[in-house]
């Protein structure tokens, strides 16, 4: 098997290296788990470092400082494995890594790189279905007596008809091909035993328990107790994920599992009976993009009694599935920057998606079953003022192609690092002044939360705190100036914005969409 010759080349290479005398101190460490900042990774729109304008893993390895500056602590990159579909989700090989994103050799280079600068890494993994093309299902179509057959689930008998996913045989690819998608047989001991190996593999490459070289974490795309609804792969939480997340961590304490719960809903199942360390916080997330006070309240509430103890949510904005914030506020810089505080502020372990820190824009497309229909929502990383520049990874361009003609995101818009970084009041360093706060106040990682304005005011007021010292959030949701009186909040407030010397909380008149950030020393 791929997967035991490449542990034997890791030992001989880790061998090699504990002979070597030392070259550089210990790296830094790594941010602990209920502390960390996501930053998902759209990886073929990333970064382009060979000039074929496909994101790929030695562009960002090339990159990771910047990731370090802007505050991140941990990289959610989505699947690196082989597919016919540009996404690479439904793989065609559960052991590679896409030949356009690099080789072997350029992953476990990312890895280290990214281990060395504190950061930690994370994958996404969707092992539910093959797609056409794997070997699973190409070596026992037709074949009853394929010595893999029984990885795939059949619809009929004689292994001639694959049960699809949902109920759509094939699929239609960006680019007009139809592409079929197969249920994985998760009840075969056999394919219990294979992804046991793979996701040990990942999380512990060396096979020593260290950790060198491996991942810190799994997201679960599609997680469901009943595969599809289709009454078909049940009971997976007891019988399948537990027991293979229960080994991952057995091998590797502190290693996490991020579950993308399928109803999009609390994920108090994926939390209790999954075994999954954190959910994304759907409901909030619906809530917070609206800029609605009651709305936010009602699912700040619901998120945390939902939410068993020990166990978190993941507070974001955007992710790879859903339209931009900056589309979803009419390209309101003000709504925008409101939006980013509540979620960095608010209780949980926030996530940004790629380009979410520029305002990087783009919706749904509507009327395709295609994949195309999620292009816009993947657009090129904007590291340069023109979307042309080196490094841009335009796979999509076209200038026949529709996601491309409408593309969200141009040349000279004013959402790129090269025209934000030296503006002070850019999006991009209203993110590095939340994220550092975050980072320098330790009641806005680990601290309780309290809804201070809990009346009839449009002003958002959330205090955070925690060993002595406090936080306090003040955001005005309504449509023209607004004061809130937070009760029992004392005095000795300081603004964290412009550092001011004092700021009481029960005088402050805001502005229509003005966020006001207070501590106490």
């Amino acid at each position: 098997m791929r997967i035991a010759r490449t542990l034997a080349g890791l030992a001989m290479a880790a061998a090699l290296a504990a002979a070597a005398p030392a070259q550089s101190p210990a790296p830094p460490p790594l941010a602990p788990a209920g502390e960390e900042v996501f930053y998902h990774i759209f990886m073929r729109s990333f970064r382009d470092s060979n000039g074929d304008r496909i994101g790929d893993l030695k562009g960002l390895t090339e990159k990771l400082g910047y990731l370090k500056q802007l505050g991140v602590t941990s990289i959610l990159l989505t699947p690196l494995q082989p597919s016919p579909f540009y996404h690479n989700y439904f793989a065609t090989d559960f052991e590679g890594i896409d030949p356009a994103y690099g080789t072997m050799d350029d992953y476990f280079a990312f890895v280290r790189a990214a281990h060395g600068l504190g950061l930690k890494v994370y994958l996404d993994q969707e092992i539910q279905y093959v797609a056409d093309g794997h070997p699973w299902l190409e070596q026992s179509r037709g074949r009853p007596n394929a010595p893999l057959g029984d990885h795939i689930l059949w619809r009929r008998p004689g292994h001639q008809e694959p049960e699809p996913f949902l109920n759509q045989p094939a699929w239609q690819s960006y680019d007009g091909r139809y592409i079929g998608i197969a249920m994985v047989d998760m009840r075969q001991p056999a394919v219990k035993r294979y992804f046991e190996r793979l996701f040990l593999f990942w999380a512990d490459p060396h096979g020593d328990g260290s950790g060198r070289d491996g991942v810190d974490g799994y997201r679960i795309d599609h997680m469901m107790d009943d595969l599809d609804n289709k009454h078909l792969l049940k009971n997976l939480f007891a019988d399948f994920w537990t027991p293979i997340i229960a080994k991952v961590k057995a091998r590797r304490p502190g290693f996490r599992i991020l579950a993308e719960q399928a109803d999009w809903g609390y994920g108090e199942d994926w939390l209790n009976r999954g075994n999954a360390d954190l959910v994304f916080a759907f409901p909030l997330r619906g809530a917070m993009t609206k800029l609605d006070k009651p709305a936010i309240v009602a699912a700040i509430r619901e998120t945390e009694a939902k939410t068993p103890a020990g166990k978190g949510q993941i507070t974001f904005l955007e992710n790879h599935d859903t339209d931009r914030l900056m589309s979803l506020v009419d390209n309101d810089p003000a709504r925008a920057r409101a939006a980013a505080a509540i979620a960095l502020m608010l209780k949980g372990e926030p996530l940004l998606y790629y380009g979410q820190e520029l305002g990087m824009r783009g919706v749904t497309r509507k009327g395709t079953m295609s994949d195309a229909a999620h292009i816009p929502l993947r657009e090129a990383f904007r590291w340069s003022a023109d979307l042309d520049a080196a490094g841009s990874a335009t796979w999509y361009k076209g200038d026949d192609r529709p996601w491309w003609i409408e593309r969200a995101n141009r040349s000279h818009d004013g959402v790129s690092i090269e025209e934000e970084a030296g503006r002070p009041d850019s999006l991009l360093n209203w993110y590095r002044t939340l994220l550092a706060l975050r980072r320098d106040r330790s009641e806005l990682r680990e601290g309780t939360q309290r809804l201070a304005c809990d009346d009839g005011s449009p002003v958002l007021c959330v205090v955070r705190e925690a060993g002595g010292r406090r936080t306090l959030l003040m955001v005005n949701l309504g449509k023209g100036d607004a004061e809130a009186h937070p009760a029992g909040l004392g005095s000795g407030w300081v603004d964290l914005i412009d550092r001011s010397a004092a700021a009481d909380p029960s005088a402050l008149r805001l502005r229509p969409l003005e966020v006001r950030i207070l501590g106490t020393p």
